[in-house]
Parts: structure tokens; sequence; C-alpha cells
């Protein structure tokens, strides 16, 4: 790819990472409550969430309208799960997955979203990675934030763990414009489908 293409395409991201950002947060706060209701249930019927046991999730950035996936904390801990959450790394531009007991330890450090403390155990073996997204294609590719924390972290983790996209179905893409680095998951789940991923 050359720099004129790679110029266009990520010019083409930016200005659809600009409107998928207004339209979900033009949604009413009750809508998005229920779409990601929605989304806890079909994760939690899902085989792959079923059948881990150490689990890295997100807590959600809520003026972002991004998906509520806090109750599942308390019901999976429950399930005898272990639960990891992000955390910026010192170095290095990408993310670190930390064990987290209870969720009152994240708090917002800085960088825009609850993290763990910097002395939680470090989570080096994972099942499932649960991964935010304000658009994500039918191929598994998705569009966050613009900061490339998961395009980074995720080729440490995934295989042998499974890159799980969580994401209302209005966010749902025909096709997203690709750069070299980006990363596509194994598997989409929004408010009314659970997909997996072609590779056409």
């Amino acid at each position: 790819m050359d720099a004129v293409e790679r110029g266009v395409r990520e010019d083409a991201k930016a200005r659809m990472r600009r409107q998928a950002r207004t339209v979900r947060s033009s949604m009413p706060a009750s809508i998005l409550a229920l779409r990601s209701e929605r989304i806890r249930e079909r994760l939690s019927a899902a085989p792959a969430l079923v059948n881990a046991q150490k689990i890295a999730l997100f807590w959600p950035i809520l003026h972002n309208n991004e998906v509520d996936l806090r109750p599942l904390v308390a019901l999976w801990q429950q399930l005898g799960k272990r639960l990891a959450f992000p955390r910026i790394a010192v170095s290095g531009g990408a993310l670190v997955f930390a064990w987290v007991e209870n969720s009152t330890d994240l708090q917002e450090r800085g960088h825009g979203f609850c993290e763990p403390p910097e002395d939680a155990p470090v989570a080096s073996s994972l099942d499932v990675v649960l991964v935010p997204a304000l658009l994500v294609d039918g191929r598994g590719h998705r569009l966050g934030y613009g900061a490339g924390y998961y395009d980074r972290t995720l080729p440490s983790h995934c295989p042998p763990a499974s890159a799980v996209a969580v994401a209302f179905d209005f966010q749902l893409a025909s096709e997203l414009p690709l750069l070299e680095h980006d990363v596509p998951v194994d598997l989409i789940v929004t408010d009314t489908r659970t997909l997996v991923p072609t590779t056409a």
C-alpha cells in the first residue's frame, strides 16, 4: 500500500469514526440500556464465553454511550470466572490486561477510561478478550477511537484467546477501509445477532 492510498484510507476511517460517534451519541440512553442488556444475554449464552474461565472485558465509557457490560462482572465472578481489565502500558502504546477482583479498584487514571491499579497482577493467559468498537464489519475488522491500542495488543493474546467484538447492531458496517496494522476479531456480538466473521 503506497502513501497516497494509505492517506485516503486514513481519511475515510476518520470520517466514519466521526459519523459513528455522532450516531451513537444521538441514541436515547433507555434504548442503549435495553440493547446493552440484549448483548449481555447473547454473550452469556455464547459457547466461547460459557466455556471461558479467564476473560478480559472493559468498563464502559458511559459519556461515550459504549456498550454496558458492567452487570456481567458480578455474574461471571459468581460462576467462578476470573476477570481482567485493560490499562495503558507504561511504554509501547499497547494495553496490559490485569486481574481485578473488585470493580471498585477500577478508576479513571488519566486516560479517559477506568483502569486497574498499577499493582494489579498482569493476566498473561486469557480465554476471551472482549473488544469495544465504534464500527465493525462482517470480516471482523473494527473501527475504534483511533489510538490503535487493541490492534497492538490483540496479537499478544489471540490466539490462543478468542477476540470478541461487542457493538450495537446499528454499528455494523458493510465494509471498513483497512490498514496494515488492523487486526480482525473472531466473533461479533450485537443486540440482535452473533456473527462469525467471513474471510472473503
